[in-house]
């Protein structure tokens, strides 16, 4: 436990208020806005319940979350991970077995179900860590993403293409873990309950075996995306500085272009190349563009040459803003909603929920694949730009621009994620606390079985 940092106070406080505690697990950026709203309900409804950060985003920038959301109070256990994707899958594998030796010294009577979130390392590595260390499951908030790619047959033109993705065939494509399909597939398997964002989602696990119900009981609930309580969380939030204070040009100019890249597929160099000649076109060509650089897209940048054209190009034109991450969570939900951006040009899952919500900006993916295909071909607020080449993609974000069709069932396209999400898996597990957290095949198909205790393993 050298390494790992117990709040005492804030765990026996949680801890001996119940014989069922939910430890909600955040680990990076997404984690924080999206577990938040889950950590509220508990709240409101005095649920006992704690955080459990891994440690991964903890600095003043990455780690804002946690403070911004309100949550840093509630984190009673923070693991301390650090390193490259290796290292941090051996620490949270050992770590997590040493709190679930702690919380069993210590409170050996009270449950704890751990709440991972989305495609994570969290949610991949927590599951099966937890799962080895105590012979019980967790739940899976945002459970059932799967990646899913249309048939690109009419790819090089964008009219066709579009309408091959919005009446088109799509099919099953979890052809790149690096790591969220990863993440988010392996999380699954050590879960017991699965909140799912849409029917979609519970269709991809029905699908794969797990169980609709156990006894009468609904293990995948259609719960809808926690998101949407984040961004109407920080809707109303008294801002001390705007956006556009911090950056004055994105109100002296509209019909922004904001780009966001940073999964490892899209760091691949051909891909890469062609995103930023996408940029360069684009910039080029009038449009205004906000680049905004996280650690990944710097490094990329850096290793293939790029960083300096980009520089180069931030001197040579006022329409091009290049930034880096920004702080403040509630920044990008104000910009995205105050009719100044056009269009969100990204590879985030997160974003692509996130603009299904706001309806003011648009979502442009720049992927071949999605994991929230549901945003395209059922709610029409999101298109695929598979970085193909810088012309192609140019091409694509030009027709969606100069097209009002497009524009307009973009704009229309429907909500899809629900509302007061948090409250409904609040809800769910206020009625599942009797209900221990893991079943054998015997008990499962109605067998009697005995004393389950083998400690001794």
């Amino acid at each position: 436990m050298d390494d790992i940092t117990v709040y005492d106070d804030r765990l026996a406080k949680q801890m001996t208020a119940s014989d069922f505690v939910l430890a909600v697990v955040t680990a990076t950026k997404p984690d924080f806005y999206k577990q938040a709203p889950v950590v509220m309900a508990a709240r409101r409804r005095g649920f006992p319940c704690f955080v459990l950060h891994t440690g991964q985003h903890h600095d003043d920038l990455l780690g804002h979350g946690l403070a911004e959301y309100d949550i840093d109070d509630s984190v009673a256990v923070d693991l301390g991970i650090r390193g490259g994707l290796s290292q941090k899958t051996a620490e949270l594998m050992t770590r997590i077995e040493s709190v679930a030796g702690h919380l069993e010294e210590e409170y050996p009577d009270t449950i704890v179900l751990p709440l991972v979130h989305g495609d994570t390392l969290a949610a991949g590595i927590v599951p099966q860590a937890w799962m080895f260390a105590t012979n019980q499951r967790t739940a899976h908030n945002e459970a059932g993403l799967r990646g899913m790619s249309p048939s690109f047959d009419n790819q090089p033109e964008p009219a066709a293409f579009i309408d091959d993705q919005w009446e088109g065939e799509w099919s099953l494509n979890r052809t790149e873990p690096f790591p969220e399909q990863y993440d988010t597939f392996v999380g699954s398997a050590a879960s017991l309950y699965h909140f799912a964002p849409t029917q979609l989602n519970r269709e991809h696990l029905v699908r794969e075996g797990y169980p609709k119900e156990v006894d009468g009981v609904d293990r995948i609930p259609v719960v809808g995306n926690s998101v949407v309580d984040a961004i109407e969380m920080k809707a109303a939030a008294n801002l001390d500085e705007s956006v556009f204070d911090v950056y004055p040009i994105l109100e002296a100019r509209d019909d922004w272009i904001r780009v966001d890249i940073h999964r490892r597929a899209n760091l691949l160099p051909d891909r890469f190349r062609a995103i930023i000649d996408c940029v360069v076109r684009l910039v080029e060509a009038g449009y205004n563009v906000n680049f905004v650089e996280l650690t990944a897209t710097q490094t990329a940048l850096e290793n293939y040459g790029l960083r300096d054209r980009l520089l180069g190009l931030a001197d040579e034109h006022e329409n091009f803003l290049f930034t880096g991450l920004w702080k403040k969570h509630a920044h990008v939900y104000e910009f995205l909603r105050s009719g100044q951006c056009f269009a969100e040009l990204t590879d985030s899952g997160s974003m692509q929920e996130e603009l299904n919500h706001i309806d003011e900006t648009f979502c442009l993916t720049a992927r071949y694949n999605t994991d929230r295909p549901e945003t395209v071909f059922d709610a029409r607020t999101n298109l695929l730009v598979p970085p193909a080449s810088g012309e192609a993609m140019y091409e694509m974000v030009e027709h969606v621009y100069e097209t009002d069709s497009v524009r307009n069932q973009l704009s229309d396209g429907k909500a899809i994620y629900g509302e007061n999400v948090g409250d409904a898996i609040i809800d769910f597990l206020q009625d599942r606390q009797e209900e221990e957290p893991f079943e054998w095949a015997h008990e499962r198909l109605g067998f009697e079985g005995g004393e389950q205790d083998f400690a001794y393993l």
